[in-house]
């Protein structure tokens, strides 16, 4: 059952007329949200007997998550509790009982989250996404699909072809109060598909996305149709040696490398735990000057964009590296009171309480991108990179991508897996067969060898990402690509 906006502020808001006078409080942040995940399968296979498109599974959950400030003849102890399925005020005494069991002394906590900045966003979310029916759901799905056959029959394709992936759609609503003065509340609407098509005969597979807030713009028919062309123009692929390469990355893997590698460690969390490259650089040149990276959600019509966070804090952008100097980092108010000292400070745009795909009430907010956006400062078109490499490959998705030695190392590995092409002469020569070659590489060095950077951008998730990246395309030099065994056939 869908839970409304003003039944979650009424919630929170009498909560936190209710906790505040209890014995030994001395402050309550109280949030509530409800949210509903679906997603309709797409699972055809020309060869054997297929549904095409699954029926749309739905998850629904909703409940209150309460952090309470005690203050006690021993000082100051923190406590949270969470209920879930009970948005009422039983389940706010719930919530806080438990949070006064597992109250604890805590010396790095500071306060909680002060009213701050202007919000941008209102009535972003799409009242249609909120409302829609199974049928519309399913006929998603077979839009997806059917763009994806049609472009194999247009190429005379007709057996030995799977096409997999899915149509995701996450409603979220949220409300938070507390007695520092923040009362807020938030909608979002999020639609995503990722299609994978192969030609099972050639060992080839193409892929496709595309991802929107609203049921209008949202074209699932043309990540089917990207997926088939992709799959098609790698077959016959190539192996390559072992080697430092010219490459190419392609919009997937950059936003896999930002998601894994990068965005991780220009995160405050990541800092307090020394596990990221970037310790001690603020202020110092760390990448190549023509990168550019900032969070921003409160970028129009995209899908990481928010109202406000999950700790009533109104969205905005933090200037992560500019023109190749680090220049910020990702905060939630925890670890932006932590770590301020009184040469600099950290505005918590990034307290999100992701989880189970939605803002889930059952966890304190962590330090969580929105929109990350990547820019050059001399942008230059995409057929221009493969020039600027002249030979060399261009690497269109990669999978498994994973740090070594944990984030402070920097060093990474990821394998190449589809949609690749080895380059001659600044044009694409013949494909990469894929799964034959391996990256094995240092973040930094990347970083430092890019030498330019795409103007055109297209939003991007990879699987278990939260956030969306505006990725461009971004040609590096010297990269150590490593070849290794192909599957037997």
């Amino acid at each position: 059952m869908m839970i409304d906006i003003e039944t979650l502020r009424t919630c929170v808001r009498d909560g936190v007329d209710f906790v505040k006078k209890q014995k030994d409080v001395i402050d309550v942040e109280i949030f509530a949200s409800w949210n509903e995940h679906i997603t309709v399968r797409l699972n055809y296979t020309s060869d054997i007997p297929c549904n095409g498109v699954h029926e749309p599974k739905s998850i629904q959950y909703n409940g209150i998550g309460l952090l309470a400030v005690f203050g006690t003849g021993k000082g100051v102890k923190v406590g949270f509790g969470s209920v879930s399925n009970n948005i009422t005020k039983r389940g706010v005494v719930d919530a806080f009982q438990k949070a006064k069991r597992n109250r604890i002394y805590d010396p790095d906590f500071k306060s909680l989250p002060l009213p701050f900045g202007k919000v941008v966003l209102e009535n972003y979310h799409d009242p249609a996404v909120m409302e829609i029916g199974d049928e519309a759901i399913v006929i998603l799905g077979w839009r997806g699909l059917k763009g994806a056959i049609t472009e194999y029959n247009k190429k005379n394709f007709n057996n030995s072809i799977i096409i997999g992936g899915d149509i995701t759609i996450i409603k979220e609503r949220m409300a938070i109060a507390s007695t520092k003065g923040i009362d807020d509340f938030d909608e979002t609407t999020i639609l995503t598909t990722n299609i994978t098509s192969m030609v099972e005969r050639e060992g080839v597979k193409g892929t496709g996305w595309c991802a929107s807030t609203h049921l209008s713009d949202f074209k699932p028919e043309d990540a089917g149709c990207d997926s088939v062309l992709s799959a098609i123009n790698t077959i016959g692929g190539e192996r390559i040696s072992t080697g430092t390469y010219n490459v190419v990355f392609g919009r997937q893997p950059v936003t896999d490398l930002f998601k894994n590698i990068v965005i991780p460690a220009l995160s405050l969390s990541s800092i307090n735990a020394s596990d990221s490259p970037f310790i001690g650089k603020l202020g110092q040149k760390i990448s190549s000057e023509l990168l550019t990276v900032y969070d921003d959600g409160t970028i129009s019509g995209a899908v990481g964009s928010k109202k406000v966070t999950c700790e009533g804090i109104p969205t905005g952008r933090t200037d992560l590296i500019n023109n190749g100097f680090l220049v910020g980092f990702l905060a939630n108010n925890y670890f932006s009171r932590k770590l301020e000292n009184i040469f600099t400070s950290f505005v918590p745009r990034n307290g999100f309480r992701y989880q189970n795909g939605g803002r889930y009430h059952n966890v304190q907010p962590k330090i969580c991108p929105t929109n990350i956006v990547i820019e050059g400062k001399e942008e230059v078109p995409n057929e221009a990179l493969l020039t600027k490499i002249n030979d060399g490959v261009y690497i269109g998705r990669i999978w498994y991508t994973y740090p070594i030695n944990g984030l402070a190392a920097g060093d990474f590995t990821s394998t190449i897996v589809a949609d690749s092409y080895i380059v001659k002469m600044g044009k694409i020569y013949k494909p990469l067969k894929p799964n034959t070659v391996r990256l094995n590489n240092n973040i930094l060095d990347i970083l430092n060898n890019i030498i330019a950077v795409s103007s055109e951008k297209k939003q991007t998730i990879v699987w278990g990402g939260e956030e969306v990246v505006l990725a461009p395309e971004i040609a590096v030099e010297g990269v150590k690509l490593d070849s290794i065994s192909g599957f037997l056939y």
